[in-house]
C-alpha cells in the first residue's frame, strides 16, 4: 500500500492498481485528495476499513474477463454505493461487475486523436486511447447490464467509451483522460469525479 497526498487533503480515495500511471495520482492530488494506493487484488471489506470517500479503478493491460477478483471487489463496491471512477481496463471492470461482456476488437484503439461524442451534450472531446478489448454495446445500451447508461460513443467505430451507474455515484471511461502528453479535452472528469463525492458526502450529511 503506498499514498500519495497534499498537507490538508479534502478527500481521501483508494486507487486501485490494475497498472495505474503515475499521472492519475497527480491529478487526483491536485483534485485535493490523499490517494491510497492499493493492490489489485485487493477485497472490498480492506478497502472500506480506510474509510474511503471515493474509489478509484485504474488503468491496465489485457483482458479483463479472466480478472475475477477484481470483478468481485467491484460488485461489492457497487451494493456499498461508493463514489467510484474507472478508466480503461477499470471501466471494462466496472461494466462486467454490472452484468455486461467485454470482446476482443480487431485492431484495438491506439494513439491520441480518437474523437469520442458525450451523448448527452454532443460535446466531442479528442482522446487518447490504448485498448485491445471493449465493453459489448451501443447507443441504445448495455445487454446484461440495465443499470448502465452508455454516456460516450467513439465516432471512428461505435464502441461504447464512457458508461454512468443510473442511481449510483458511480462512472467510467474507456479514454485516457490524464495522457500526458496528450489532449486536454477530458481533464474535467476528474473534476466530475471529485463533485460526485462532494454531493454524496452533502446527501448524507443531510439525511444524518
Amino acid at each position: 500500500r503506498a499514498v500519495f497526498t497534499k498537507r490538508h487533503a479534502r478527500f481521501h480515495i483508494v486507487a486501485l492498481d490494475y497498472g495505474i500511471k503515475r499521472n492519475i495520482l497527480r491529478l487526483l492530488t491536485n483534485c485535493d485528495a490523499r490517494i491510497t494506493v492499493m493492490p489489485a487484488a485487493s477485497k472490498a471489506d480492506e478497502i472500506m476499513e480506510l474509510m474511503p470517500d471515493g474509489v478509484f479503478l485504474s488503468n491496465g493491460p489485457g483482458d479483463p474477463e479472466p480478472c475475477d477478483y477484481a470483478i468481485e471487489t467491484i460488485g461489492a463496491l457497487l451494493e456499498i454505493g461508493v463514489p467510484t471512477f474507472g478508466i480503461c481496463l477499470g471501466h471494462q471492470l466496472l461494466a462486467l461487475a454490472s452484468g455486461a461482456r467485454t470482446e476482443k476488437m480487431k485492431f484495438g484503439h491506439h494513439g491520441a486523436n480518437h474523437p469520442v461524442v458525450e451523448l448527452a451534450s454532443g460535446r466531442v472531446m479528442i482522446t487518447s486511447q490504448n485498448h485491445g478489448f471493449a465493453v459489448k454495446g451501443g447507443k441504445e445500451g448495455i445487454p446484461g447490464a440495465p443499470e448502465l447508461e452508455v454516456t460516450h460513443l467513439n465516432l471512428n467505430d461505435g464502441t461504447v467509451e464512457g458508461l454512468r451507474h443510473r442511481r449510483l455515484p458511480v462512472f467510467a471511461v474507456q479514454y485516457h483522460p490524464e495522457a500526458a502528453p496528450g489532449p486536454h479535452d477530458a481533464y474535467p472528469h476528474f473534476g466530475e469525479f471529485l463533485s460526485a463525492i462532494h454531493r454524496r458526502q452533502s446527501e448524507m450529511g443531510a439525511t444524518s
